[in-house]
């Protein structure tokens, strides 16, 4: 299938990205010529030539970011040719390969670029290969290379601002979860997806697999009924917490190779502390958006789907001891959403930290609750098994009528070569999702129930809450 054109909006344009692509192409022509090249390399009967690939670069070289780019070269239609992270290497990322547990690595730009182009030196008979290029601003790398696609995996803070910068140089985009900092930039990120025409993806797997579909097919087969409930949990954060809460009084030097100025991008201005990076960022409100920004997003993706969820008409949350510097350790969340065509009101709990609903009416004594619960008016589906056991026996499993992925990945490159769009694109679903998961933030930041009209992007019970929809950027910053 040939790689969908990206629109181009003046002669001018065409002839100096025509230009660029032909540097691209003549590096890669370089490092391949390195060595006799096989097959599978160059093209041939089912393989992909290396002009017909989708070029790929990758922003944000952490754990999540080097696992992301290493799945990515796995695909034979994918050329990775440039990687972007404002760190040179550094240790102290986590692996995000569970079966490795928490074991931390070595992460930054120049790691990754020797990574990728150590795959591609598999490939070749002299396992050579020198055609990835590291950069260390996301700006200068879109402004010189012509890859047809991004991914980024940068902290939270920064996720808009890339997305956006891409977006606007008509770049297909996948973008780790979630999908923006704040409520504003998560809208305005979908509706440029919408103008650019691209290819989109959220970084939540889980909308891909087989369980997505097994829910909602019981659901849509109406084995619980209507569904009026849906309560949500998840453990304490896997990242590290603070030592103490507010911000450490420390000042140590910076590290030999971080550019402290370009991690921080749009959020306030602050003295590097390692308390803040690589990974631990997650815990304060300036960079991360907590387990309910983070997890969310993946939990919760599912039962927006399943039940054709877009905007909430009130959110309320609340904490175990807030601090105006750190997310806290434990978050309810409680979302109140309206009648959905044949569908009536629903009730949607968001629970974390460890903190926990109560067990579903009906579950057996010993049997551990699963994370993801739906009440309805004639049963309860508790992940995709129905309560009891018994009943899920009888039942079975639900008619089969929902295409199947053919993987999170893979749908996001068939989406950027003209295929449909991926299950998790900012449009039709995950700038919606993300905006739901950043509101309880809003909420539990506001310290009441919000009223919120979802078309207008507004609270309308207290005008103060809104200044937590957004913030304003450091200076010369922009979305």
């Amino acid at each position: 299938m040939a790689r969908m054109q990206r629109p181009r909006k003046n002669g001018k344009a065409a002839v100096s990205d025509a230009l660029t692509r032909r540097r691209v192409l003549r590096r890669i022509a370089a490092a391949a010529a390195l060595a006799v090249v096989p097959r599978h390399v160059c093209g041939g009967e089912g393989r992909t030539a290396p002009s017909d690939k989708t070029t790929l670069a990758g922003i944000g070289m952490g754990g999540q970011g080097m696992q992301d780019i290493t799945r990515m070269q796995q695909l034979p239609e994918v050329q990775v040719v440039a990687v972007c992270d404002v760190n040179r290497e550094g240790p102290g990322y986590l692996s995000w390969n569970w079966t490795q547990g928490k074991e931390q690595k070595t992460g930054g730009r120049e790691p990754a670029r020797r990574a990728v182009d150590a795959t591609y030196a598999k490939q070749t008979r002299s396992g050579k290969y020198r055609g990835c290029v590291a950069y260390n601003d996301f700006r200068e790398l879109l402004a010189k290379e012509d890859a047809d696609a991004v991914m980024i995996a940068t902290p939270d803070h920064t996720h808009a601002v890339v997305a956006m910068a891409a977006l606007r140089r008509r770049k297909h985009v996948y973008c780790e979860k979630p999908l923006a900092w704040s409520v504003r930039e998560a809208r305005e990120i979908a509706e440029a997806a919408r103008r650019a025409g691209v290819a989109t993806q959220l970084g939540n797997q889980g909308q891909a697999t087989e369980v997505d579909r097994v829910v909602r097919e019981f659901i849509l087969d109406g084995a619980i009924g209507h569904v009026r409930e849906v309560r949500v949990w998840c453990p304490p954060r896997f990242w590290a917490t603070p030592a103490t809460w507010g911000r450490p009084p420390e000042t140590p030097p910076v590290p030999d190779g971080l550019d402290w100025d370009l991690w921080l991008g749009p959020a306030p201005k602050r003295p590097y502390h390692p308390a803040y990076c690589p990974w631990t960022w997650r815990n304060w409100w300036d960079f991360g958006t907590g387990l309910l920004g983070d997890l969310g997003c993946h939990k919760l993706s599912t039962v927006f789907k399943a039940l054709e969820l877009r905007y909430p008409s009130s959110v309320e949350a609340s904490s175990t001891k807030p601090d105006p510097e750190v997310y806290p350790l434990g978050v309810i969340a409680r979302f109140e959403f309206p009648a959905r065509r044949a569908m009536p009101p629903l009730r949607l709990t968001w629970y974390d930290g460890g903190l926990k609903p109560p067990r579903p009416k009906g579950l057996e004594p010993g049997r551990r609750m699963g994370d993801v619960t739906y009440i309805g008016d004639r049963g309860i589906l508790m992940g995709h098994r129905l309560v009891p056991e018994a009943k899920m026996k009888a039942y079975g499993r639900p008619p089969r009528v929902l295409p199947r992925s053919p993987g999170h990945d893979r749908e996001w490159i068939s989406a950027c070569r003209g295929g449909a769009p991926a299950g998790s694109d900012f449009v039709k679903h995950s700038g919606a999702l993300t905006e739901m998961c950043l509101l309880g933030n809003v909420a539990l930041r506001a310290g009441k129930k919000i009223e919120w009209d979802g078309a207008k992007m507004k609270v309308t019970n207290d005008e103060a809450a809104n200044r937590y929809l957004h913030r304003e950027y450091r200076k010369g910053w922009s979305l």
